[in-house]
């Protein structure tokens, strides 16, 4: 193997479509205001009181300018077509072309945790009601975690390397991170790296439910007559995630290529930490949590004074919340109380695969805008002691210095430092 280059990387550009719009730029300026994007479920039927989502808005496939009824018929996971188009957005907001030198040396690295259920419930639906020739010819590439990653490229035109990290709900960090050390070390100049994921389907609803992971929206519950209220991160009433579908996707740059191509740094790639918790497939461990966030400090260079700000995991589970402002604790010890916390899960609820690229995205606009967003829903939780969490409104901070945090099913942990342009 060659010698590493060791070049310093930066994002470029980045789009997203969530449960606040189908571009960034919707998303952003909602948040900015403390808008939550659920709603009860519209996309299908389910008999549960876990009922409030996280849907993109006016969601339909063949609005894109890529899209006709054809293809919207055969390539029925909607993974795959959230992808293409934040892809094409996230190169346009970048501004770079796919000209024929930049295009063998781009990778498009999407993670996903769950692919294209959608399209296998469909594959079901028709080999039980209409027999096994109605099971389309198209549903086996439609499972498939790389072809977000390959449709978009063949959209838009890339040849370097695509494949898909599959590491639950820190696969968007786990794409970013290894974007990053394949442009360091010199095997492409470009990447999109990002996650997505499209869960709202019966029977992932209903699943999430039954293993107490998502809110259950009763009659008492302040979310009952206003769904907004359903995410509260780090709130003493919290009582669960709301389950959403979103993607998000970051376009990334060797140093040099910057300037040959007229692109914005927009933050630069600091530093990644990643661990394994070899404990529980959904709780969490506090040690090997502590070990990456660490780890992506000591990676960036830093000492944990550095760190300015924390976009935190923050799922709004009661066991999940406790567990990491414990680790952050560990970590950070008495400085916490002065470094600001937030998670955007309390507006975008969690996209699983997505979420990470998602949070990313927005921790570098809001270091570019001076603006931190808020924890809504937010009522402190004495439990979780002394700590700043920007509480319903944005705050007004100039800071250049963010860890970002994602833990996934499985006990896959991954942190990103990132410093703002």
């Amino acid at each position: 193997m060659k010698a590493p280059k060791n070049r310093q990387v930066y994002v470029v550009g980045y789009a997203a479509a969530t449960p606040l719009g189908m571009k960034f730029e919707t998303t952003w300026k909602r948040m900015v205001k403390g808008e939550a994007g659920f709603r009860k479920v519209t996309r299908c039927e389910v008999d549960s009181v876990c009922n409030v989502v996280g849907e993109i808005p006016d969601w339909d496939p063949k609005t894109l300018d890529f899209m006709d009824d054809r293809e919207a018929k055969h390539w029925n996971a909607m993974f795959i077509a959230v992808t293409m188009a934040v892809c094409q957005d996230a190169l346009a907001h970048a501004g770079l072309e796919m000209v024929s030198e930049v295009a063998p040396r781009t990778a498009c690295l999407i993670g996903s945790s769950l692919n294209g259920h959608d399209a296998y419930r469909i594959a079901m639906q028709n080999l039980r009601d209409r027999g096994p020739l109605r099971v389309s010819n198209f549903l086996l590439p439609n499972l498939c975690a790389n072809i977000p990653s390959g449709k978009a490229g063949m959209l838009l035109g890339f040849t370097g390397p695509i494949f898909s990290p599959q590491g639950a709900c820190a696969s968007g960090n786990h794409a970013l991170g290894i974007g990053a050390r394949m442009i360091r070390d010199g095997d492409i100049d470009f990447a999109l790296v990002g996650g997505v994921d499209t869960p709202i389907l019966p029977e992932l609803i209903h699943g999430f439910a039954n293993m107490n992971a998502t809110i259950k929206v009763t009659p008492k519950d302040r979310a009952f007559n206003d769904p907004a209220q359903a995410s509260r991160p780090f709130s003493k009433d919290r009582k669960g995630f709301v389950l959403s579908e979103g993607a998000g996707v970051m376009v990334l740059a060797a140093d040099e290529m910057v300037p040959v191509y007229g692109l914005t740094p927009r933050a630069q790639v600091m530093g990644v930490g990643w661990t394994s918790d070899a404990h529980h497939y959904t709780s969490p461990n506090i040690p090997t949590v502590v070990r990456a966030i660490r780890e992506a400090i000591e990676d960036a260079g830093l000492a944990k004074e550095d760190i300015q700000y924390i976009n935190a995991h923050g799922t709004s589970t009661s066991k999940g919340d406790t567990c990491e402002i414990a680790c952050l604790r560990e970590v950070f010890g008495s400085q916490l109380c002065r470094i600001p916390i937030s998670s955007n899960k309390s507006q975008l609820g969690h996209t699983l695969g997505g979420t990470a690229a998602i949070e990313a995205a927005l921790t570098i606009e809001g270091m570019r805008q001076g603006i931190i967003l808020p924890t809504i829903n937010y009522i402190p939780d004495p439990e979780l002691g002394d700590i700043d969490v920007v509480p319903n409104e944005a705050r007004r901070q100039n800071y250049e210095i963010a860890i970002s945090n994602a833990f996934g099913f499985g006990g896959t942990n991954c942190s990103v430092v990132l410093k703002g342009m």
